[in-house]
């Protein structure tokens, strides 16, 4: 069956079998049963009416709303009388099976919107899709006794649906709409072989195991509270640690490369988010207040400040490029469905950068950004590649300015040689962007950075500088963040590295181990040492044995424990055990301090 044509494409549309079948066209453009990009969405598409069949063969009551195919793998919502968990998972896999392995042929039939209302007059849920659904044709697939409103694409049989898994049970709210009644999603995976399908169990396995919120929780670096609210984090001590050395290092790195240290006010005045357009496009995903009788909008985003600031005093060509950044804090109005540990928070950081620039320096400021990024990701070890996204439906500002923007960030990436793929309508509302994917241990794939160009909002607050001419001229503005946000960034990091930092990020560097009371003092001296080398020390004193503090150390993850008996206090050195490099062995204090201090200087941006 491999290499079956199970669909046709047709420049960016795909037209399953049935579709062609009905057609006079001739498509030359196969897809093929496989697991590349196009095949697997119309594996995993038909393989969400295939869960659905056989939920609806277990449950009879079972109503379903919508079952799409996501970036790894697909779900339906649906609504059933019976608690549906993940121990019934197993039990609707087996029907699934029964059902591929009856290689029941699936049809599409072509109708009307007026007759599938009539047709699913009793089911509210489809008259909730329909609603969504223009007038005219509109299309249903039926394999067998099952058959659900639908416009595709499908393999042509359950036969190609043999190689699935069921990932877990959630609730979704109707539509998204936290107001309406909450469904019952289930989530899967398919692929087009056995091998394909077991390597990505297997990557599920150890994804649990190296989840940033189990980690984060053993680790003590961060924290929710109900009290507090959904998507807040609280940043533990050695959390804010952490945070606090990827601060520092990512300012320095900054300041190397010429950007000014700003700050703008965490709410501005709705009129200032009105010009910006904000308000109105981006308006649902933002908390307002009202203050002496005027309303404010708390910043989803740090722009605005930064022209502020821009608009600060006059501006002259030998200024630019101007480079602004802050680590700015945001909030956003994020469903509760959506909320993720710190992947998706309602408050986050980002490390956020505008550029100031004449049309002619956007070349090579997106380039110099490209190599910050570079850098950055070579010394975490993530790989990492680009996508740019072009102008969405819903935007502000002529034509021709998204497209000079757009041209430009092809033109940046074109000369560095660096491949993209392109997110057709996935800018921004004010401006195309590159997007920065990174791949982490697991092969999984993250957004986290950013380049965007933009010429509407200079347009829009009417900045200015003064150009050779003595003339006023209209600087671009380029928005960047690299990691995205701290939040995000650091719980990507955990999951990437199962919590074995770097030795130049961990919370704590070192924890000193004396054997007995007598030992002490010798380890609060070394600890003073190491600390005024800002080696971040810890010394393990307390009435436990010393099997039990060396456990406790190695459970927190630290690079390095440091063991301190007769010998070493006599010698003034120590018992190293070196978690990074899985050794032991002995160094004289110097020795030590000298280690450390190279190890301190393992950062290349």
């Amino acid at each position: 069956m491999m290499n079956d044509v199970i669909a046709y494409k047709e420049g960016a549309l795909v037209i399953d079998t049935q579709t062609a079948a009905a057609s006079s066209k001739t498509y030359e453009d196969k897809i093929l049963f496989d697991n590349s990009k196009d095949a697997l969405e119309v594996i995993r598409h038909s393989c969400a009416h295939l869960m659905a069949q056989a939920i609806k063969a277990l449950y009879k009551d079972a109503q379903f709303f919508v079952g799409p195919v996501i970036e790894d793998g697909f779900y339906y919502d649906f609504r059933v009388n019976e608690k549906i968990g993940d121990a019934d998972l197993k039990e609707i896999e087996k029907k699934m099976a029964e059902l591929a392995t009856a290689k029941l042929p699936i049809e599409k039939i072509y109708t009307t919107k007026t007759a599938v209302i009539k047709r699913f007059e009793h089911d509210n849920l489809k008259q909730e899709v329909l609603l969504r659904i223009p007038d005219g044709e509109v299309s249903i697939y039926k394999q067998g006794d099952f058959e659900d409103l639908c416009r595709g694409p499908h393999v042509p049989n359950t036969k190609y649906l043999r190689f699935f898994k069921l990932i877990k049970v959630a609730g979704a709210y109707l539509g998204g709409d936290e107001k309406r009644e909450m469904l019952t999603r289930i989530y899967g995976i398919a692929f087009a072989d056995k091998e394909s399908l077991k390597d990505y169990i297997t990557m599920i396995e150890e994804a649990k195991k190296r989840d940033h919120r189990k980690i984060g929780n053993e680790l003590k670096l961060f924290t929710f509270d109900d009290e507090v609210g959904a998507g807040l984090p609280i940043w533990l001590p050695n959390g804010g640690k952490l945070r606090s050395k990827l601060e520092q290092l990512l300012f320095k790195a900054h300041r190397k490369r010429g950007y000014l240290p700003v700050r703008g006010p965490e709410l501005l005045k709705s009129d200032a988010w009105k010009i910006s357009g904000h308000y109105q496009n981006y308006g649902e995903n933002m908390y307002f207040t009202v203050i002496d009788e005027s309303e404010y909008g708390i910043k989803p985003m740090n722009c605005l400040g930064h022209i502020k600031v821009f608009q600060s005093e006059v501006r002259s060509y030998r200024d630019l490029p101007l480079k602004f950044f802050e680590y700015g804090v945001v909030h956003r109005h994020e469903k509760s469905g959506v909320l993720h540990g710190l992947f998706r928070v309602r408050e986050f950081t980002q490390d956020d950068a505008h550029i100031f620039c004449t049309p002619d320096q956007i070349k090579e400021n997106v380039i110099e950004i490209l190599s910050f990024v570079d850098s950055i990701m070579k010394t975490f070890g993530f790989k990492y590649e680009m996508e740019i996204s072009t102008r969405p439906e819903k935007s502000i500002g002529d034509e021709k300015y998204w497209e000079a923007a757009t041209e430009g960030l092809k033109n940046a990436l074109d000369e560095n040689g660096i491949h993209y793929g392109i997110d057709e309508g996935g800018g921004a509302f004010y401006g195309p962007k590159i997007d920065i994917k990174i791949t982490d241990a697991l092969k999984r794939k993250w957004q986290c950075g950013t380049i965007q160009v933009d010429f509407n909002l200079p347009e829009r607050f009417d900045i200015s500088y003064i150009d050779a001419n003595n003339e006023h001229a209209r600087p671009v503005m380029l928005h960047r963040a690299i990691l995205g946000s701290f939040e995000r960034f650091i719980g990507i990091l955990i999951e990437h590295t199962s919590g074995e930092f770097p030795f130049f990020l961990a919370p704590t560097q070192a924890v000193i181990i004396p054997i007995s009371d007598a030992h002490l003092a010798y380890a609060k001296t070394l600890a003073n040492e190491l600390m005024a080398e800002e080696i971040d020390v810890e010394v393990s004193s307390k009435n436990e044995s010393l099997n039990k503090r060396i456990r406790n150390a190695e459970t927190m993850r630290v690079p390095m424990i440091l063991v301190i008996g007769d010998a070493e206090v006599e010698g003034q050195s120590v018992a190293v055990r070196d978690r990074r490099e899985r050794t032991q062995y002995n160094l004289t204090k110097e020795a030590l301090i000298s280690k450390m201090k190279e190890k301190l200087s393992e950062v290349h941006f």
